[in-house]
Order: structure tokens, then sequence, then C-alpha cells
């Protein structure tokens, strides 16, 4: 009798783990599946010290992790890693204000970044970088909350 219990209840416990297990991988985006990115509100981008006449940065659920246009161009950037890496245009979907990609489109190797900066800067998080050895600088002003953290 002890022993059916004990039987019984692992059989249960192991059914309700895979079903747990089932519905936080159903969630879960594929590499292969496009993300919709939503634009970034006032945020501010300088190119080699001046503003672009054509930009915009979007985000997705993933924290530090932006795309940013730059006329017709797209950078991923990874902010935690200090990444950057070039996103063929023709991969990234225009959708009303917001765009989509998938991570399954992303390059192998980053662009040379040789020079990079963050910090707090007040109400914004600065990040600065060089793209290749003497290449052109990349200024990304991104807001933050009250608390510190991205306002996106």
């Amino acid at each position: 009798m002890i022993r059916t219990n004990i039987v019984f209840r692992f059989l249960a416990g192991s059914l309700l783990l895979l079903t747990v297990i089932a519905t936080i991988r159903a969630q879960a985006p594929t590499p292969s599946q496009k993300l919709t990115w939503k634009p970034v509100s006032f945020a501010i981008v300088k190119f080699n010290d001046e503003a672009p006449k054509s930009w915009n940065i979007y985000h997705t659920d993933k924290k530090g992790i932006l795309l940013v246009r730059l006329w017709k161009r797209f950078l991923l950037v990874d902010m935690k890693e200090e990444e950057a890496f070039e996103i063929d245009p023709q991969t990234v979907k225009q959708t009303g204000d917001n765009v989509e990609w998938s991570f399954a489109d992303k390059p192998a190797e980053p662009i040379e970044t040789p020079e990079w900066k963050s910090r707090d800067v007040g109400a914004v998080q600065r990040t600065w970088f060089r793209l290749g050895k003497n290449g052109h600088v990349l200024d990304l002003q991104i807001p933050l909350q009250v608390n510190g953290k991205p306002a996106f």
C-alpha cells in the first residue's frame, strides 16, 4: 500500500514536471522565429558626432540588446557583451513603426569594436564605440528610468 502510494506520487510529479517543461518550451521563441522589435522613445544617435538624417533604435524583450538602423544599414548591438553585428537589411521587415527580425539571421562574427565606452550620464545611458580599428564612431544615448534601468 505504501509502495503504491509512493509510485503514484512519483508518476504524478513526473507528469507535472513534463507538462511544465512543455509549456515553457512552447512559450520560448525559437531562434528562427521572427521577433517584433519596437522603437526606443527619446533615444539619441550620433554618427561621427553628427545626427544621421535617417536612424532609429529598436528593442525587444531581451535586455541590453538593440537593433540600430542607420540610413539603410542595420546593426545589432549587444550592450552586455560589448559587441556589434552588421545585419543584412533584407532580413529585417518593417511593419508600421516596428520591425521584425530573427536571431537566426545573426552573423557568426561581430564587427571589430576596439574602443567601447558605456556609462550613465544623468537620465541617459551613453554607449560610445568605434566601428573598426580606425572607423566611424557610433554614440547611442538611451533614456533611463528614475531607478536607473533603461526606459524600454
